[in-house]
């Protein structure tokens, strides 16, 4: 019952869903290698040394990263600042990572100016940050143009009416499987969540360990807190990636859950069977590197339509 509850809860958290086309056929590697062979470096020192100084940095740019291809394609409009952009809809209020993008941007701009677009920025540095965390690296293709637009309008996050079932059709109408959908799950083995997202665990659910109920409770006393604090979903390693967020989940004690689609998962057999699979780290490492490609190439924007912003901040 907890893990049918801690799946919808999960992915509620990190997406922001707009129906969109997989495109990226006109991406390809190396692209940067004549006209800025030093694009991939600078993301990476820049990272790395974000990381030294900020472990959640990583989670953080993950998370950016896939807030933003959901939402007009991998196009970067996420980074856009200003009102009623997209980063002020209320399922982006606590992203973070934008000032490493724009760090990172502003160093490419110094030596390579007008070249490599914020949305390819973007990509590199969710990949880069993963593998700091002892996650798997993958492929990271490059050609996309960023998008000119970016609205909080078209920042749709399904809350706790959406059932298992709803989830799984969407991503399958994104060309992604069941194994996709626990990967993703898996991907918060690294990373907090709002505290508002385990409320009702604190308030109502008795079925997991005591102990861990009152580590939730005081991370997020319900009379003090606005829901806005974030609590950490993989506690004990939440700057290391691993599968210790699947198991938690197995035993139900994973911080993500709601008392909506109760016993949902007990016609989901598939999904304890993949949960079961990638709760093993190798296997996770590996799903979760093959959707995070699959995720980077979703309406990508090339040629006329879109640009090489000069701040990531801001359309040109």
């Amino acid at each position: 019952m907890g893990f049918g509850r801690a799946l919808i809860c999960s992915l509620m958290v990190i997406f922001s869903y707009r129906q969109v086309l997989v495109n990226g056929q006109d991406l390809t590697d190396g692209f940067y290698s004549v006209a800025c062979p030093l694009a991939e470096s600078i993301v990476r020192a820049t990272v790395a040394a974000a990381f030294f100084v900020q472990p959640n940095i990583a989670p953080g740019l993950l998370k950016l990263h896939y807030s933003d291809c959901f939402v007009e394609g991998c196009d970067g409009s996420v980074l856009i600042s200003g009102p009623n952009t997209e980063k002020t809809a209320a399922a982006n209020l606590n992203l973070g990572g934008f000032e490493v993008i724009e760090d990172i941007k502003r160093q490419i701009e110094l030596v390579c100016p007008g070249v490599v677009s914020c949305a390819d920025i973007l990509a590199s540095a969710a990949r880069d940050s993963v593998v700091l965390t002892n996650g798997s690296s993958w492929d990271v293709k490059s050609g996309r143009k960023d998008g000119r637009v970016s609205l909080a309008a078209n920042v749709d996050l399904p809350f706790e009416n959406v059932s298992i079932t709803s989830l799984l059709k969407f991503f399958a109408a994104h060309g992604l499987n069941t194994e996709d959908f626990v990967a993703l799950l898996g991907r918060h083995t690294i990373g907090t969540a709002a505290c508002k997202f385990v409320t009702d665990t604190i308030s109502i659910d008795l079925t997991i360990d005591p102990l861990f109920l009152t580590t939730l409770q005081t991370s997020c006393p319900i009379e003090e807190d606005d829901g806005s604090s974030p609590v950490t979903l993989d506690m004990g390693s939440e700057l290391v990636f691993d599968s210790s967020i699947l198991t938690s989940t197995l035993s139900e004690n994973a911080a993500l859950m709601t008392n909506n689609n109760k016993n949902l998962f007990a016609i989901l057999d598939d999904i304890l069977k993949t949960v079961t699979n990638l709760a093993q780290k190798q296997r996770l490492k590996k799903a979760l590197a093959t959707v995070s490609f699959n995720m980077s190439v979703i309406g990508v924007k090339t040629g006329v339509y879109g640009e090489i912003r000069k701040s990531c901040s801001k359309a040109n």
